[in-house]
């Protein structure tokens, strides 16, 4: 409790009175009171048996109750005496007792109030926590288990009670790992990292690449007698790893982190006595000759000087280039200037790096230089406000440059959110007239001129595709790191901008290709950049400012995490390409790919290359997911082995495989009926979830986690070639009995712990060749996993899907709700495994007919916006799902065909087929007519040709306009009616074929009769004789040659 100034109805004697002072200061009321507390309370226990007996022994009780009365009695008197050394109560009597003493004791020479062999630190923390205690005492039993979180939440107490006291400054920059990234975009000296069993490679990602050139990166371990035990140890970031029938996990990280310290030639690693290890080689650092440091910068530095002496009377740029500190970032500003200077508002500049290039600073510069050029509105965008530290921070720099003063020419707006650290929210420049810096107001762009997208790759992709519109875009992105959508970016948003840009320009210069209305028609549904024809200026900064050129931390992090993911080599060399059939799966041991062996290491970063060049979202946590996830597997695709090659061939498909299924029937029943699901199991909960069905979850199957194809060899058939090899190699169809030796792959090949092994004297090294098992294993060498089905999910597009429907995948689930990250639907696909018996039961045929259904109803709600081809795809998929098994949907009978459409709605459908009525008239038909035909309940029979089925779903059940159809099938609109209504006329047709084939099989058949033997009396006349018949024939002939010869002569052109 603080000591604070109390205000008392008496004298204040004391306000930490000794425990021996209260009690010698006792009154006599005060024993008086203990005294009747000691016998109150078996007094009123002995009158309480009197009155209710309970025929029990009270001695026990009494001797119990008599010492809980004397204590209560002494805490009452206790208390009494200690209220009047506060001047809560009358004190005259202890007033004149604390004169005297003090007295005898100052005369003595003594000091007045004792002596203590503490500190005076700890002598004022506890006066100041018993200084009046009592008058909050409160005396609670509490049990409490000591958990990580009530261990914080005691030391966030204790912290904020010690601040408050002014014993303790608030350090803000010490977040928690969890609040990680709000170091991003912020350069320190110095980084410590503490419970390793917490560390993620996402995290040292994170933390390690903001230390500067010289800082220090300290982690901190615990107590160990070897560097091995942090192979075995047990990472938080596993439990996540653990299905219900995959619970050993293995980790292979940690051994490949720790080996990599030792090639780190800046790494110091000590032990909790400050001890360096031998793992060090920090250690044996040599001092850099200064003069050879110099002159390898010389040159480089050389030119920035020219550049910016060349600009120094140009305004504004020649003020700001003077803050660049390298060619690359003074470049980049003069790119960002020349943009500005346009003034267009149509056009992307786009700039990309690795971390601590100076992206932010180039930023904040341009905006210094756009507020000199007269932008008015400036919005500014970060994945979190805390990261703009270093752009605002190089703002105000460029504008100090640029001669503003602050409170003069500008005012800063800080956030007064506590979860935002004070970070500036708007700067209001009104030097020359209103001018604003908004960085939280990016959503709301309808006045923009400027907007500035710092760290755009970890934005969500939709977010910043949606931040491009008609005015100017500054974006910036670290293409390789921590980030999650970085290479996403790259690839997809950046192309996306290309492509833009190239058709754009190829319509200025050939005026004879589509009208604009169409081209941006064409662009709006196929790019979904939704801006019209733009100019793009890419950036790429290589020169690194945070650190210095070729820093070996950095290449070490690049390396462990394998994040310098641009580098793809070339797949094959010399002998061209291999047809598909000639390459070979093989099974990817590892142990052996995370051993940190030389030749395994340069296989695993290739692999990483293909996994971040093929579009997929990569963060470093992945590394970690493939090393020790128990059920991932990896598989390679190599090209044909020659006999006099003595290295391995680059991958040319890598496939990551994560087995599911195999789930107990009381976890599957306990999880659906309380709606929640384990981790792992992603395509089995899912399932089971959607179709409430018990019995998929204990299916085996295997999910394709990621399958990445070499870019140079894409759309060439390896896929395809490596999909179908999995798919026999878990059919069992490439094992082989006869060439599997024992037994392998379920060997432990971790490394032993010495017991008599210490720090000081434990070596560190990897494992010899001859120790670890072989990287590549043949599928005929392994035994396949027995398992029902293979599927994937991943983000629906319409490449991804034509290629799993080519692979004979069927949809059954596909997400309603885009996903933030990617702005894509969610598709899982199954394919079953093994052949189905004749008569068998096929469960994924009645799944697919489940979800067909499902399907088309939703088409006219979430899935409006999908392209009717990518709908009409997915439908396709499952129809030929369905047709394999054996369940195709039956046809409709009258009954039901009379329920859904009256003999008026065919009367009208006759009139519209006919072309008598407009399309109105039978648009509230649409939708029962698409269900009918998509749904195949009007028979196998029954086919429009591609883009009237895309027009019939579209206007069926997406209930999209006409007009829409137009936009997105770029056809015109009379064109697209009469492809429309030629499917009508089919469908019409059909319906009336469907009721005769009715009305026909109710008509009874007559029943054949039984010969009659005639006697020839019951014999008739002819009605003509023959010559009649011959004459009637022979005039008929006539009349039709006769009607020839009229036609023949109205034929002739008489005019001649």
């Amino acid at each position: 409790m603080p000591l604070k100034e109390t205000s008392t109805p008496y004298p204040l004697l004391d306000a930490d009175p000794h425990f021996n002072r209260v009690v010698r200061y006792f009154r006599s009321s005060d024993y008086a009171v203990w005294a009747g507390a000691t016998a109150a309370a078996p007094a009123a226990l002995y009158a309480y048996e009197r009155i209710d007996p309970s025929r029990h022994n009270l001695r026990p009780a009494l001797k119990m109750v008599t010492f809980v009365g004397a204590v209560g009695g002494f805490l009452l008197a206790y208390q009494r005496s200690s209220l009047r050394f506060w001047g809560w109560t009358e004190n005259a009597r202890e007033a004149q007792l604390d004169y005297k003493e003090l007295s005898a004791r100052a005369a003595a020479g003594k000091s007045l109030y004792g002596d203590s062999d503490m500190p005076p630190f700890i002598q004022g923390t506890a006066h100041r926590n018993s200084a009046f205690s009592q008058l909050k005492f409160v005396c609670t039993p509490g049990y409490a288990k000591l958990t990580p979180v009530s261990h914080r939440k005691k030391r966030e107490a204790k912290i904020k009670r010690d601040v408050k006291r002014g014993v303790r400054e608030a350090n803000e920059q010490d977040p928690y790992y969890k609040e990680s990234h709000k170091v991003l975009g912020n350069t320190y000296g110095m980084c410590v990292l503490q419970d390793f069993e917490a560390i993620t490679p996402n995290l040292l990602a994170r933390t390690i690449e903001t230390v500067e050139g010289g800082g220090l990166v300290v982690l901190l371990l615990k107590t160990m007698t070897s560097l091995k035990q942090l192979y075995t140890m047990t990472m938080d970031v596993h439990a996540r790893y653990r299905t219900s029938s995959h619970d050993s996990v293995v980790a292979r990280f940690n051994e490949r982190f720790i080996l990599s310290l030792a090639s780190c030639d800046d790494c110091l690693v000590l032990d909790d006595e400050l001890n360096v290890l031998p793992i060090s080689r920090g250690k044996d650092i040599e001092p850099i000759d200064e003069a050879e440091e110099k002159g390898k910068g010389k040159q480089i530095e050389q030119e920035l000087i020219e550049l910016k002496e060349s600009l120094a009377d140009t305004k504004p740029i020649g003020e700001l280039i003077k803050l660049a500190k390298t060619t690359d970032q003074a470049k980049a500003l003069l790119t960002f200037v020349e943009a500005i200077a346009e003034k267009t508002l149509s056009s992307t500049v786009a700039l990309t790096a690795a971390r601590g290039r100076g992206k932010s600073a180039a930023l904040g510069m341009a905006i210094a230089a756009a507020l000199a050029h007269g932008y008015s509105n400036i919005f500014v965008t970060s994945p979190s406000p805390e990261n703009l530290k270093t752009l605002f921070d190089f703002i105000f720099k460029g504008m100090d440059a640029l001669g503003y003063e602050e409170h003069l020419d500008y005012d800063i707006v800080q956030s007064t959110n506590p979860d935002f650290n004070k970070a500036i929210v708007r700067v209001n420049v009104f030097r020359e007239h209103r001018q604003t810096i908004q960085p939280q107001d990016a959503h709301v762009l309808g006045q923009a001129e400027l907007v500035i997208i710092d760290e755009a790759a970890a934005i969500p992709l939709p977010l910043v595709r949606n931040l491009l519109g008609p005015y100017l875009v500054f974006m910036a992105s670290t293409i390789n790191g921590y980030e999650g959508t970085g290479r996403s970016l790259s690839l997809k948003l950046i192309q996306q901008l290309r492509e833009s840009t190239r058709a754009s320009t190829t319509k200025n210069n050939d005026e004879s290709l589509a009208t604009p209305a169409s081209n941006s028609k064409k662009n709006s549904a196929s790019g979904g950049l939704g801006i019209k024809a733009r100019t793009l200026r890419e950036i790429k900064l290589e020169t690194p400012i945070r650190y210095g050129t070729g820093d070996k931390v950095e290449k070490w992090l690049h390396g462990v995490l394998c994040l310098d993911a641009t580098v793809v080599s070339r797949g094959i060399s010399g002998a061209g390409c291999p047809h598909p059939s000639q390459c070979e799966l093989f099974y990817v041991n590892r142990d052996t790919l995370f051993s940190y062996n030389p030749v395994s290491e340069v296989f695993l970063q290739r692999m990483m290359a293909l996994f971040v060049a093929s579009h997929y979202k990569n963060s470093p946590n992945d590394l970690q997911l493939m090393s020790d996830a128990p059920a991932h597997h990896l598989f390679v695709l190599l090209p044909p082995l020659r006999d006099d090659e003595s290295t391995l061939p680059d991958p040319l498909v890598v496939l990551q495989v994560a087995l599911e299924g195999n789930i107990s029937k009381q976890a599957i029943l306990e999880s659906l009926s309380h709606g929640l699901r384990s981790g792992g199991d992603l395509i089995p909960w899912i399932i089971s979830q959607q179709f409430q069905d018990n019995n998929f979850a204990e299916l085996s199957g295997a999910r394709i986690v990621r399958i990445a194809t070499h870019p140079d060899y894409a759309g060439m058939g390896y896929g395809s070639r490596a999909l179908k090899a999995l798919e026999s190699f878990y059919n069992g169809e490439l094992f082989n009995l006869d060439e599997t030796p024992e037994e392998t792959q379920e060997e432990d090949h971790r490394p032993t712990i010495d017991p008599n092994a210490t720090l000081l004297t434990d070596k560190i090294a990897v494992r010899s060749a001859t120790q670890m098992p072989p990287l590549l294993q043949r599928l005929s060498q392994r035994k396949p996993e027995m398992l029902d089905y293979v599927g994937v999910s991943y983000g629906l597009s319409p490449q991804l899907l034509r290629f799993w429907k080519r692979a004979g995948y069927c949809p059954l689930y596909l997400r309603q709700t885009m996903s933030d990250l990617t702005g894509e639907n969610t598709c899982v696909m199954v394919k079953n495994l093994g052949d189905v018996q004749e008569g068998e039961e096929h469960w994924i045929g009645a799944f697919a007919q489940d979800f067909r259904r499902r399907f088309l109803s939703l088409l006219s709600f979430q899935f409006r916006e999908f392209g009717s081809t990518s709908a009409l795809s997915i439908l396709e998929a499952i129809f030929n799902t369905e047709q394999k098994s054996g369940r195709a949907a039956p046809e409709i009978g009258l009954t039901e065909l009379n329920f859904l459409l009256t003999p008026f709605d065919l009367k009208r459908l006759e009139a519209y087929a006919n072309s008598l009525v407009d399309y109105h008239v039978v648009l509230d038909l649409l939708p029962t007519l698409a269900t009918l035909y998509f749904g195949k309940r009007l028979g196998s029979e029954m086919k429009l040709n591609a883009i009237q089925s895309s027009i019939m779903l579209s206007l069926g059940l997406q209930r999209k306009t006409i007009e829409e159809v137009e936009t997105e099938l770029d056809i015109p609109v009379n064109q697209a009616l009469a492809l429309f209504v030629k499917a009508i006329r089919k469908i019409c047709t059909r319906l009336q074929n469907l009721h005769k084939e009715a009305l026909g099989a109710n008509i009874p058949t007559q029943p054949a009769q039984p010969p009659t033997k005639s006697d020839g009396t019951d014999w008739k006349p002819l009605a003509q004789t023959v010559e009649e018949e011959l004459q009637e024939a022979g005039n008929e002939v006539t009349r039709e040659l006769r009607a020839k010869q009229r036609e023949m002569i109205d034929a002739l052109d008489m005019s001649k």
